[in-house]
């Protein structure tokens, strides 16, 4: 397999083992979460979750390819003060903040398990090119460096236009590996924070793992991210199970005018690193969220449920809360005013 080896990423080394040793989050050669966390799948049963992943995919996936609305470069790059922002699939943001370009997580690959015998196929068909027609990036973020999030080949296309990149404290050892520059790559331990253009963005924890081969599970930290201005103040939770972090970053950071909430590739198996639905709502309201919208779907099929199921549920727990919530399509140009309630994929 082409650069199957690369896909990996950097390797530990003892140099980086001490720099990661400084932070309280860091014990007994790993990063923890702030509360007791573990996947509860029985061996004797992967067998079986494994043939459903990547044999049985009637309604878990999207029956045809979902389309992706073309980048009108000219509107997205208009200077203005208003936050705007587009979603294409998954966890995939492109934003636009006070006149800079951000992007977050740009996982644009075909296959969320390239080290795998079996493909775990995109909705979207040839999302790759979509780079092509990306503005230059001011600025890259990366919460964690699971192959969902993370993707070689996405990078690879990214890096000569892509100027400065924060990531969460491990993750600059595969970028390095990847051969981005090393003085443009900023790592974050959770609520670190750095100003970047008038923009005090700050890591906030997740309950999560981390990891890309047998030996370096959570070997690298996991969290979310959040961006305030003079007139906004957003959130992107990053992937997390349930827990009383929301709270305290609300109380920390919030209240936000909008926040993007992880939803979606939950199981009862793993249900303390990721949330049900109707969690996710709740740890928005939580954290003091004004208006939501659901990411970590319509991307990719790495949980049993129906591919619908996670906008469904997250639109119904939303309404039963009063809380706002927005439901753009692939690939449009949002501002925080916009409704984009109507339930296209359905």
């Amino acid at each position: 397999m082409k650069n199957f080896k690369k896909q990996f990423g950097g390797k530990l080394t003892d140099t980086l083992t001490d720099r990661y040793n400084q932070s309280e989050n860091w014990k007994d050669g790993k990063f923890l979460n702030l509360e007791e966390t573990s996947m509860s799948i029985n061996f004797w049963e992967i067998p079986k979750l494994l043939y459903k992943q990547f044999s049985d995919k009637e309604k878990r996936e999207p029956a045809k390819p979902l389309p992706i609305i073309p980048l009108d470069k000219k509107a997205f790059l208009l200077d203005d003060i208003n936050f705007k922002y587009i979603w294409y699939g998954h966890s995939v943001l492109l934003m636009r903040m006070n006149a800079k370009t951000i992007l977050i997580d740009p996982m644009l690959g075909p296959n969320a398990s390239p080290i795998a015998p079996f493909k775990t196929k995109r909705f979207s068909e040839d999302t790759l090119n979509l780079i092509d027609d990306f503005p230059e990036i001011d600025l890259m973020l990366l919460s964690h460096d699971h192959y969902d999030h993370l993707d070689y080949d996405s990078i690879q296309k990214l890096k000569n236009k892509t100027k400065e990149y924060y990531v969460a404290l491990g993750v600059k050892r595969h970028l390095v590996a990847w051969g981005i520059n090393p003085e443009i790559i900023t790592e974050f331990d959770w609520w670190n924070d750095a100003t970047f253009m008038d923009i005090k963005i700050t890591f906030t924890p997740s309950r999560h793992f981390s990891g890309r081969g047998l030996t370096d599970r959570s070997k690298s930290l996991w969290g979310g991210w959040t961006f305030k201005t003079e007139n906004q103040n957003i959130w992107f939770s990053g992937d997390s199970g349930y827990g009383t972090h929301f709270k305290e970053i609300g109380e920390k950071l919030g209240p936000f005018d909008f926040a993007f909430m992880e939803n979606g590739q939950y199981n009862e198996k793993w249900h303390q690193i990721h949330m049900f639905p109707e969690e996710s709502i709740q740890a928005a309201l939580e954290a003091k969220v004004k208006k939501v919208m659901p990411v970590h779907w319509a991307g990719f099929a790495l949980a049993q449920h129906d591919w619908t199921e996670p906008a469904d549920r997250f639109q119904e727990a939303a309404t039963k809360n009063n809380l706002d919530v927005s439901f753009p399509k692939l690939g449009e140009i949002c501002s925080i005013e916009d409704l984009n309630d109507n339930a296209w994929w359905s």
